[in-house]
């Protein structure tokens, strides 16, 4: 049984011990898992001899350094904050040990002070890891599940096959283009529904995107469809081929597509296009050319308003609410921490769009995340199941 209820009852207990490491050691041998998340408020800690300082990193913390500075206990190696969150709060932190604690605005080299003093919780088995950089997961009581969806065995999995493909639109050979064909897809003889997705690399890589859609197949959530995930560039050439680029339109109409359905069963009748971030904004450029192709639109997090690219973004909410015609099906989702002229604000002009054109099956969601992989990732389900919703919304 525990010993403590809470972590103040746990410092309450503290104070009046002669013997504070014992106490700091039995806390951390009694609770394996953190932060420790009580309502409203998550307390994380940090346990290392010699350690000098130690901050908790998230981006929500209006500062510069966005840091929480940390606590030691005294006469322990212990160091502890407690944060207050919205219940459905779900977030990617690091902690920060040693920090020079000074402004990152005017930090000479970030690359270099991350990898130096910037780490996950060792205490927190929630992670994502990615090639960049490995963040740990908060996840509040009423946040959205996160679970590592490629660890669960009892779910029939789809194969992904990976191509290079080359394109003259585009002027470039060698991008990996990564194919996922559902369950039963190789002896079934079946057209599939197509699904297109930018950023290939982080669709089967972080996000899970293959693993999430064996899942909601298997439970019927969602139809058995081909995804297709077209690895991106380097950060300046994914912004100059995503963001309202008419070569990257050309491109999946008449090279990436007719590549797709020589390989694949597809149903040419039922074909969606989606994205993250940038992605999300040459998903919406595809669909808003040509609706008849791209019948299904995904946009999770698009940046519609001020900051690089403005001019250009702030023209898509003009151009959805001039539109003749809509893709049938529109998915829609914005973190609540996202920057708000450049996010959260255009994302709910946008709603406020859509939700006018009857026409359209239109769903918007706002999660309790900022802009990064771990929200993408954790409303990715209700995306896909929105995009091509199985039979057990029927």
């Amino acid at each position: 049984m525990a010993r403590w209820s809470s972590f103040s009852a746990f410092l309450d207990d503290v104070s009046h011990s002669g013997d504070r490491q014992a106490l700091a050691d039995q806390l951390l041998q009694e609770r394996t898992d953190w932060p420790w998340v009580e309502a409203s408020q998550a307390t994380f800690v940090y346990s290392r001899s010699g350690t000098e300082s130690v901050a908790l990193n998230l981006d929500t913390i209006p500062k510069d350094p966005p840091f929480a500075l940390m606590k030691q206990l005294d006469n322990t190696t212990l160091w502890y904050v407690t944060q207050s969150f919205e219940p459905d709060d779900l977030l990617d932190y690091m902690l920060a040990v040693d920090d020079p604690m000074t402004p990152l605005a005017q930090e000479p080299n970030i690359l270099a002070r991350v990898t130096d003093h910037w780490q996950p919780d060792p205490l927190n088995p929630t992670r994502m890891d990615t090639a960049q950089m490995n963040v740990s997961v908060l996840r509040m009581n009423e946040a959205r599940p996160f679970p590592d969806w490629s660890a669960m065995r009892a779910v029939p999995r789809g194969r992904t096959y990976e191509h290079s493909i080359d394109s003259e639109a585009m002027n470039y050979r060698g991008r990996k283009l990564w194919v996922y064909t559902p369950p039963g897809y190789d002896g079934s003889g079946m057209a599939y529904p197509l699904l297109i997705m930018q950023d290939g690399q982080w669709a089967t890589g972080p996000l899970q995107l293959p693993y999430i859609a064996d899942a909601l197949i298997k439970h019927r959530r969602m139809q058995p469809a081909v995804i297709a995930m077209m690895q991106s560039g380097t950060q300046e050439e994914r912004n100059r081929e995503y963001i309202s680029s008419d070569k990257y339109y050309t491109f999946l109409l008449s090279e990436l597509m007719p590549f797709v359905q020589t390989h694949y069963r597809i149903d040419s009748n039922r074909v969606g296009i989606g994205g993250v971030a940038v992605g999300a904004i040459a998903a919406a450029h595809a669909a808003l050319k040509n609706p008849a192709v791209f019948s299904r639109l995904m946009l999770i997090s698009p940046p519609l308003g001020r900051g690089e690219y403005q001019d250009e973004l702030r023209e898509y909410n003009k151009r959805f609410v001039g539109a003749e015609v809509l893709p049938k099906r529109i998915f829609q989702s914005v973190g609540r921490y996202e920057a708000k002229s450049r996010f959260h604000k255009p994302a709910h002009a946008l709603k406020l769009i859509l939700e006018g054109f009857h026409s359209v099956d239109y769903q918007f969601v706002e999660t309790g995340s900022g802009h990064g992989l771990v929200g993408f990732r954790s409303v990715l389900p209700e995306a896909l199941a929105w995009t091509f919703p199985g039979d057990a919304f029927a």
